[in-house]
């Protein structure tokens, strides 16, 4: 459906972020603050690597995906 832009690397940092975000947002990084309702943001990083697509990639043209070499 949609062509692949994400690396292996950026698969990861995208995870950690998103995880991490989650986990602010349901008070385990900082509990009370009533901005933690951002943390569900992180919803984002996570469906991007799991598709391995990102429609911001798509649109300026960048990818972090190694070329697989012909030959």
């Amino acid at each position: 459906m949609f062509k692949t832009n994400i690396g292996l690397a950026d698969r990861i940092a995208r995870i950690v972020i998103g995880f991490a975000l989650i986990a602010y947002a349901l008070g385990y990084l900082a509990p009370g603050t009533g901005y933690n309702w951002l943390g569900f943001l992180g919803v984002v990083p996570l469906l991007t690597a799991v598709f391995e697509t990102c429609p911001l990639y798509s649109l300026v043209g960048l990818s972090t995906c190694p070329v697989a070499k012909a030959g």
